[in-house]
């Protein structure tokens, strides 16, 4: 059985999950740790023995600018349902914070495009355009 946690995944526990999903390269593991730290809000499932099975968090502005950010599920806890108690539990999370309407957006890997349709997510294919550029720290 799993069980959810709210609070923030370990630098350990992501990248542990990570491995285990092939997105090892996703994460820089020196940064890892800042990034969670300035999460607003984290979702952990864990099984039995309280090993970390799947993660969830969410970034933003904390007002109405929120985004689900690095939704991973271990292959193990595959199936299960998982992600997509993740999602409604960030959403409620949302739901009970923002103190107006907020938009809530996210990237979806092709697999995962079912688990955010079913939570009541569109594709951003119309106004508004969801776009992204990554880039390199200066000197490197």
């Amino acid at each position: 059985m799993v069980t959810l946690l709210d609070r923030i995944p370990t630098v350990a526990e992501q990248l542990a999950i990570a491995e285990a999903v092939g997105w090892h390269d996703h994460f820089d593991p020196e940064s890892l740790g800042r990034s969670l730290e300035r999460s607003l809000h984290g979702v952990v499932a864990v099984d039995d023995d309280g090993t970390a099975v799947a993660v969830g968090r969410l970034v933003g502005d904390g007002v109405r600018y929120f985004t689900v950010q690095d939704v991973l599920v271990h292959p193990d806890a595959a199936e299960q349902g998982v992600a997509t108690r993740i999602v409604e539990r960030l959403l409620a999370w949302v739901r009970a914070t923002a103190p107006a309407e907020a938009i809530v957006g996210l990237f979806s890997s092709p697999e995962a495009v079912g688990v955010y349709e079913a939570a009541g997510f569109e594709r951003a294919d119309r106004d508004p355009i969801g776009m992204v550029q990554a880039l390199r720290p200066s000197g490197r």
